[in-house]
């Protein structure tokens, strides 16, 4: 499947299996941008941008999408993803910035990023897809949804993964000896 062009048919349940991700993508990150669950935040963010990255994947992994039309389709305005960032701003206050290499394979060049900014980035990506997905336009979505995934969104996701991955790690791992030791103790001897 990967690698010869797909009939119309697989181009259909591809397109049938990227949308359901990325409105499953869309749901999660718009939950935890809500603010309503801060304590499982982290670990939904971490199993929503895990799960669209393996969507992203399986479209960079084919050939290349060509849409139907030479141009593409104005799908009508952009979807405001500004207060998906705000709440993630909130939800992630002191958290949100990070450092990364630009481009591993050109330099060592580090760069800042935002958790919140990435995460609103793909979401603006994934809805922009959607937007054509909806309107019946199987193959613009496809195209649009490859496309900004190997030229943006899944540079972003792959950040926000690595940062949201980093954060779950200092969660449970640098715990204070002493409580957890007495949290050992009192479990084994209750």
């Amino acid at each position: 499947m990967f690698d010869e062009l797909l009939n119309v048919s697989e181009l259909t349940n591809l397109g049938e299996d990227s949308a359901r991700e990325a409105r499953a993508y869309l749901s999660s990150v718009t939950e935890v941008a809500s603010g309503t669950s801060p304590d499982t935040a982290i670990p939904i963010l971490l199993l929503a941008v895990s799960q669209v990255l393996v969507a992203g994947a399986r479209l960079g992994a084919i050939t290349d999408v060509v849409p139907d039309e030479r141009f593409e389709a104005d799908p009508g305005p952009d979807v405001d993803v500004d207060p998906i960032r705000q709440g993630l701003v909130s939800l992630f206050n002191g958290l949100d910035d990070y450092v990364h290499v630009v481009d591993p394979l050109v330099s060592a060049e580090v760069a800042t990023g935002s958790m919140s900014n990435d995460l609103a980035e793909v979401a603006a990506a994934l809805t922009h897809g959607l937007q054509h997905f909806e309107g019946g336009r199987v193959s613009e979505a496809l195209w649009w949804w490859q496309f900004s995934y190997l030229s943006s969104w899944g540079d972003s996701a792959t950040r926000a993964l690595r940062v949201l991955q980093a954060v779950l790690g200092h969660i449970r791992l640098d715990a204070d000896s002493d409580a957890v030791a007495e949290a050992e103790f009192d479990a084994l001897h209750p």
